[in-house]
């Protein structure tokens, strides 16, 4: 964990793959499920996004880009096979296709030599911002928010061996590297929290994954009224805790002292018995104390976001 914190990381994020949507109805079928406008994903852009149920209630959520002409949407490994087939389902007569594309490995870097080890082959890997992308025929260059990239290679991309045996950078694990996201305020739509959370519920509009102005798509008029019709009971805090709780795993608080009051969305260890995490829960219930079981032993602390809450919270 230190090293995520002072030295260049590498991570293999094998805990992620790819949805390739590919065909000339591609960008208007993805407009008319997902909760961003897709439109603005255009190559040299990346967007996160939501795919959720007639009821808001959150599916899976993407980091999103173009490349060759399809559109690369990033998932959590474990839901991917599900999702493709979900959105396959909804296709019919379109000119489009979802498939499940293993051809590629992703990986993260970040680090103070994060983009000298790019150099060679993205030469505008230091001049890239936020959400930016640069393209090779076999891999494409994303800058992440908070800094770092993320770099999706083709299988027998020429420089792969160059990347992954960088002396500069430190191996780590995708779990590591989970927390750069949890800092991030970034939490990942998994088989243990499908269906829990209206995309505000997870800091998905905050996070730029939600956009207000472009028409229909699946739960679109309970997300809307969500947003516009007062504010929401629950929402996501990063938070530390002392013994170790799974991601899915209820919240508890004496306010409430009958029922769950929230989720865990994400967890990581960060050190001996100390615990980093993302966790949904009724915002009412914070001054009374927020815990990871009904004992009301565990208990989780709030830390700041790299985002506001005042406002959406007033």
């Amino acid at each position: 964990m230190a090293a995520l914190e002072t030295e260049t990381v590498l991570a293999p994020l094998d805990n992620f793959s790819l949805i390739r949507m590919e065909g000339d109805d591609a960008e208007a079928f993805l407009q008319g499920q997902l909760s961003n406008d897709i439109r603005q994903a255009q190559e040299g852009k990346a967007q996160y996004s939501t795919y959720s149920t007639a009821k808001g209630r959150m599916l899976a959520s993407f980091l999103i880009w173009r490349h060759g002409g399809a559109y690369y949407l990033m998932v959590s490994a474990d839901i991917a096979a599900a999702i493709a087939k979900r959105l396959s389902m909804f296709i019919l007569r379109s000119k489009v296709r979802a498939t499940l594309d293993d051809a590629w490995s992703i990986l993260g870097l970040s680090g103070p030599d994060a983009a000298l080890i790019l150099q060679p082959h993205f030469n505008d890997a230091d001049k890239l911002g936020d959400m930016e992308q640069s393209v090779r025929e076999d891999a494409s260059l994303l800058r992440l928010p908070h800094g770092g990239y993320l770099l999706a290679l083709r299988a027998g991309c020429g420089f792969e061996q160059d990347i992954s045996m960088a002396e500069n950078a430190h191996g780590v694990s995708a779990t590591v590297w989970g927390l750069r996201d949890i800092r991030a305020g970034i939490a990942w739509v998994t088989q243990e929290t499908q269906e829990q959370f209206v995309p505000q519920m997870a800091n998905m509009e905050l996070i730029g994954a939600v956009n207000f102005k472009k028409g229909c798509y699946p739960g679109q008029e309970i997300v809307a009224r969500s947003q516009y019709l007062g504010k929401m009971k629950r929402r996501m805090s990063r938070v530390e805790f002392f013994e170790r709780l799974s991601v899915g795993s209820k919240l508890f608080s004496p306010q409430l002292p009958e029922q769950s009051i929230g989720m865990l969305a994400a967890a990581c260890q960060v050190g001996e018995g100390r615990f980093e995490g993302l966790a949904v829960a009724q915002s009412q219930t914070w001054e009374a104390g927020v815990f990871g079981d009904e004992s009301h032993a565990i208990a989780l602390r709030e830390l700041e976001l790299p985002y506001s809450l005042e406002s959406v919270l007033e």
